[in-house]
């Protein structure tokens, strides 16, 4: 097979993992390579860096690598038509949550339930029923006419 793709090393250094990561990951099959050289060794391609630095994105903001390794096994059922569902989909991390953005649409990734609004747009209504007008912006950036007129005192 030709020897083409990132090497471990490159990996490690291009996403920030240190090789204990890698070879769990790689072990458990939250990655996998798409290539081995000759003697063996694992060669990354770009989409596999992509879905390591997600991967790592999510880690970060607290998703555990339990809960991202079922989310990728739930996406591919829910989309049959996306293999690489870290690469291929817009993903948030809420918490140990992870949402999906796709085709105009928003749900959780492990249970496939949407979102049906939008927590911002819910936020605007109830404040408009309740009589709150949010000003609009050029109203919170001008200055009210009189503050450079002088006021000078008649004497």
């Amino acid at each position: 097979m030709s020897e083409t793709g990132y090497t471990c090393q490159q990996v490690i250094h291009i996403t920030g993992l240190s090789q204990r990561q890698l070879s769990y990951w790689r072990k458990t099959g939250l990655i996998i390579p798409t290539q081995h050289t000759a003697g063996g060794h694992a060669r990354y391609s770009f989409a596999n860096l992509l879905t390591l630095k997600t991967a790592r994105k999510l880690i970060d903001a607290g998703v555990s690598v339990q809960r991202i390794r079922k989310s990728i096994t739930s996406l591919t059922d829910f989309l049959p038509s996306c293999n690489i569902p870290l690469t291929e989909l817009s993903l948030v991390a809420t918490g140990d949550m992870i949402l999906v953005l796709h085709q105009e649409t928003a749900f959780e990734a492990l249970t496939g339930q949407e979102w049906i609004y939008s927590v911002a747009e819910l936020e605007r209504e109830a404040a408009i029923s309740r009589g709150v007008v949010e000003p609009e912006q050029k109203e919170l950036f001008t200055l009210p006419e009189n503050i450079y007129q002088n006021t000078a005192v008649n004497q």
